[in-house]
């Protein structure tokens, strides 16, 4: 057992599901705080945070400020594998430790690429909104047996997702600064460089974290390099694309069209030159959202939390140097 407030930020995450019993079976004080919950009653979230010791925590941002203002905080548990959203350097400096959930979403986003991959190609969402508004038009789409798919960064999910489209019949390159060659080779996957890759492929879909180096990698300038008629997909970060760019590609028939399941601002603002593009089909961030993967990452993020608050540096912590931080003060 062992005693702390624990803050959950997670938007599905309520009280009563399992993480909240399991948090509070291990002896925590347990309170839910949304960003649709603080929606609802104008509160801000630097503003609840001073008495608690952990969160359990969404996309909500974890910038310096707010750290200053929760003086108690001793670990983050982010329900998700990005966590380009928390300041791990402000955190560090405070002994904070911040422990992402790898690994629990590959399936889950993996199979949502292929779902976008196919519903690009074929226009699955716009023949369905034809039909139910009374229409019947049969448009030719795209076969992705035989055609080359260009995977951006060749991880857990960029694996998943080019075994599965090679089982559907496509050829598959990757590009990664830190390439597989072993898996790769045992996979048949050709490695390209990114130059390379888009000029090639008939489909890129993208799998890599954002940073520095990879925000906005698909700007103008790389779009010119993709094929003409080529399709974009992004499961990713909306982040890596410059999305004015992609608005002119696909608007002009540069690409023949593009899925993505991230945006830069989410929700997708009203005014985002994004909307009403036929052949962009934009998703609201739900690749990892099946209840096998929420399962696995809330009970992750949430034993993170008990580790934590029991002095042990959880095994996915991205900073265990807090540790020292945290000794020093």
């Amino acid at each position: 057992m062992t005693s702390g407030r624990v803050l959950v930020t997670t938007a599905w995450l309520r009280p009563g599901d399992a993480v909240d019993r399991h948090l509070r079976e291990a002896g925590l004080d347990v309170v839910h705080s949304s960003f649709k919950d603080r929606a609802e009653t104008g509160e801000r979230l630097a503003d609840l945070v001073g008495p608690f010791d952990a969160i359990v925590a969404g996309t909500d941002p974890f910038t310096a400020e707010l750290f200053d203002a929760a003086p108690n905080l001793r670990v983050i548990g982010r329900t998700g594998v990005g966590y380009d959203n928390i300041d791990v350097a402000a955190a560090t400096a405070r002994g904070i430790a911040v422990c992402p959930t790898p690994g629990v979403n590959r399936q889950s986003v993996a199979e949502h690429t292929i779902g976008l991959l196919l519903a690009a190609a074929r226009t699955i969402p716009q023949n369905v909104a034809t039909v139910r508004a009374g229409g019947w038009d049969q448009v030719s789409g795209r076969e992705l047996g035989g055609a080359v798919l260009g995977v951006v960064g060749l991880g857990a999910i960029g694996k998943l997702v080019a075994t599965m489209a090679q089982a559907i019949g496509m050829s598959v390159i990757a590009y990664d600064p830190y390439f597989d060659h072993a898996f790769a080779e045992a996979h048949g996957i050709r490695e390209a460089t990114l130059d390379e890759l888009l000029a090639e492929a008939d489909f890129t879909s993208l799998h890599l974290f954002l940073t520095p180096e990879t925000h906005h990698l698909v700007d103008a300038a790389a779009i010119a390099k993709m094929k003409d008629g080529a399709y974009l997909v992004n499961a990713a970060r909306g982040g890596l694309i410059d999305e004015d760019a992609l608005a002119d590609a696909v608007a002009s028939g540069k690409l023949a069209g593009a899925a993505l399941d991230t945006v830069e601002t989410e929700p997708l603002p009203a005014d985002s030159r994004l909307r009403g593009l036929d052949n962009l089909l934009i998703t609201a961030h739900i690749g990892a959202a099946t209840v096998e993967s929420r399962a696995r990452s809330g009970m992750m993020a949430a034993q993170s939390v008990v580790d934590g608050l029991q002095g042990r540096i959880p095994p996915q912590t991205v900073n265990p140097e807090c540790a020292d931080a945290r000794t020093a003060v």
